[in-house]
C-alpha cells in the first residue's frame, strides 16, 4: 500500500524525522487558514500517489493565505498521470542549501534490503543511475543487523552526507523494521543553511500482508485506477505503458508484458484475473483498464484452464455492453486459448463489437496492439 506525502510525513514525525510545519486541506478556504497560522511564504502540494507532479504543475508557491487559497483552488481537482488530487499539503516553504536523496528498500532479487543514498538529491533517482551511477551509494542490509548508528554514520560518510544526517538515516531504518514497510524514500533530504536536516518529501509503501500487525489508518480514497482494482478484488499495478494488459494468472501477464515489450510497446498495466476468473471479473477489468486515459489499445490474453474461454468471451461482450459509448473509445485484441476456446470465439464474432478483433497467436496479438497503440 503506497502512502499520500502526507501520510509519510506523519509516520516521518512519529520516529523523529524532522518534516516541515504544514497540514492537509480539501478546500481551498481551509488551505487559506493552514497558510495563516504558519505565518510564512508556503508551498501548495498535490497529494496524489504518482511522480511527476512539479511536472504536472501540481506544485506552487504562495507568499502567504490568499495565494495558498488560489494554489489549493487551481490544484484541487487536478488530473495528473490519471490520479485526481483531492486534497493538498500546505507546507512552510524551505530554502535547502544541499539536496540529499536516500532510501531504504527490499531487494527482492538478493532476498534482503538495500540502501540507496546520494549526496545528489532532488532529481529523478532512475536518471541519476543511469547517468552518474557512482554518485549512488549501495549498501546491502542484514535484516538481522540493521541499521545501527555506526551503519548510518558510514552510509553518510560515503555519499558525502552531513554528519547530522546520520541520524535521519538511522530512523528510517526504525520506519522501515516497525511500520513493515517496502520501501522508505526521502528526496529531496534537505540540508539548511542553519544545518537542519529535513524531510523535504517522503514516499512509504507498506507490506499489505503485516497489516494484521497494526492499526494502520490510511485508508484508500478510491481515487485511484489502484484503488478501484483493489476495492473490486482484483490484481491490478499501473505502469507507464500505452497497451492496457490483461491476462489469467500471473506468469502469463508476466510473459505478455515481455511479448509487447518486444513489439515494440510499453504495457500500461499488469492485470491479472487470476485461474478461476468470472465473467464479471473479466468486466470489471476490462472496465478499470478502459479508465486509463494512457490507455491506447487492449490485449487480452487468455489460456483457458480453470477460467473457461467462453466465460472470458462473455465477460468483455458484457463489459462492453456496460460501458456503452466509453467502451468504443479504444481498440481490444483478444487471443484465447485453451478451454472452450472455440465457443469463446464465436461469442466474439457474434457480438461483432466494432473494437474487438481477435488473433489466434500470442506474439500477433502482441504485435497488433502494439501497432494500434501507435495509430498504425
Amino acid at each position: 500500500m503506497d502512502l499520500y506525502e502526507y501520510q509519510a510525513k506523519e509516520l516521518f514525525e512519529r520516529h523523529g524525522i524532522p518534516v516541515p510545519p504544514g497540514g492537509i486541506a480539501t478546500t481551498p478556504e481551509r488551505a487559506r487558514a493552514i497558510a495563516a497560522g504558519l505565518g510564512t511564504p508556503v508551498v501548495v502540494k498535490a497529494q496524489v500517489k504518482t511522480g511527476g507532479r512539479g511536472k504536472a504543475g501540481g506544485i506552487g508557491m504562495a507568499a502567504g493565505p490568499a495565494g495558498a487559497e488560489e494554489e489549493a483552488a487551481r490544484v484541487i481537482g487536478m488530473d495528473i498521470k490519471g490520479h485526481t488530487a483531492r486534497s493538498v499539503l500546505v507546507e512552510a516553504a524551505m530554502v535547502p542549501f544541499e539536496e540529499h536523496y536516500a532510501a531504504f528498500l527490499v531487494d527482492r532479487a538478493e532476498g534482503t534490503f538495500l540502501a540507496m543514498v546520494s549526496a545528489r538529491g532532488g532529481m529523478e533517482i532512475e536518471e541519476l543511475a543511469a547517468t552518474d551511477p557512482e554518485a549512488l551509494v549501495r549498501l546491502p542490509i542484514d535484516p538481522v543487523t540493521g541499521v545501527d548508528a555506526a551503519t548510518a554514520k558510514e552510509l553518510a560518510a560515503r555519499a558525502g552526507l552531513p554528519e547530522a544526517a546520520s541520524g535521519v538515516l538511522e530512523r528510517m531504518w526504525r520506519v522501515m523494521v516497525a511500520e513493515d514497510a517496502l520501501l522508505v524514500e526521502i528526496n529531496p533530504l534537505i540540508s539548511t543553511a542553519d544545518q537542519r536536516i529535513v524531510a523535504l518529501d517522503g514516499k512509504v509503501t507498506l507490506d499489505d500482508n503485516a497489516a494484521f500487525r497494526h492499526d494502520w489508518d490510511h485508508a484508500e480514497s478510491g481515487d485511484t485506477l489502484e484503488d478501484r482494482a483493489r476495492a473490486k478484488g482484483l490484481n491490478y499495478v499501473k505502469l507507464d505503458g500505452r497497451v492496457g494488459v490483461i491476462g489469467n494468472g500471473a506468469g502469463l501477464v508476466m510473459s505478455t508484458l515481455d511479448v509487447v515489450a518486444g513489439a515494440g510497446a510499453a504495457p500500461a498495466n499488469f492485470l491479472d484475473i487470476g485461474g478461476g476468473a468470472s465473467a464479471q471479473v473479466m468486466a470489471d477489468g476490462l472496465e478499470i483498464i478502459l479508465a486509463d486515459p494512457d490507455v491506447r489499445s487492449v490485449l487480452v490474453n487468455v489460456f483457458g484452464g480453470i477460467t473457461a474461454c467462453d466465460a472470458v468471451a462473455t465477460g468483455i461482450v458484457t463489459a462492453l455492453e456496460l460501458l456503452g459509448e466509453r467502451g468504443l473509445a479504444r481498440p481490444i485484441v483478444v487471443r484465447l486459448d485453451g478451454n472452450n476456446a472455440e465457443i469463446g470465439r464465436r461469442i466474439l464474432s457474434d457480438a461483432r463489437h466494432p473494437v474487438v478483433r481477435q488473433v489466434p497467436t500470442m506474439d500477433g496479438a502482441a504485435e497488433l496492439a502494439a501497432r494500434l497503440a501507435a495509430g498504425a
